[in-house]
């Protein structure tokens, strides 16, 4: 093997080791996040700010009882609208994008009370409100 050789497997396996790191971060659930199964989500939401981070579109499809619609793309330039002092029960979807909704959260607010409904708002069989068209 040359020199070349020799450094092209290291630039590689140095790239496939930033890539597996960046997705293992994306992925995992950080300390400060706490994942709650459907009751326990009921259990403590309406003592909470209670977030959905899902696009207006599919807020207005449907959304729990009571939440907010703070989609993840807007959520930097709403962090006012989100108390530093109370709990935050975040869903979407799935629960990706709570995940880095609470990233943003933690990071730009400090606040470190952050939930989100484990399986997302698919999974959901509570009490929903749809907008009238």
């Amino acid at each position: 093997m040359d020199f070349y050789e020799i450094l092209s497997i290291i630039l590689w396996g140095g790239l496939i080791v930033f890539a597996a790191t960046m997705l293992i971060r994306r992925l995992r659930t950080p300390s400060y996040l706490t994942p709650l199964t459907q009751d326990e989500f009921i259990q403590g939401y309406r003592k909470a700010q209670l977030i959905d981070v899902r696009e207006q579109k599919d807020y207005d499809g449907g959304h729990i009882w009571g939440a907010r619609n703070i989609p993840l793309s807007q959520l930097k330039q709403r962090l006012q609208e989100v108390r530093k002092d109370q709990q935050v029960y975040l869903y979407d979807n799935s629960g990706a994008k709570s995940r880095q909704a609470a990233r943003i959260l933690k990071k730009k607010t400090g606040n470190d009370n952050l939930h989100y409904l484990k399986n997302g708002f698919k999974k959901w069989t509570g009490k929903i409100k749809k907008k009238k068209k």
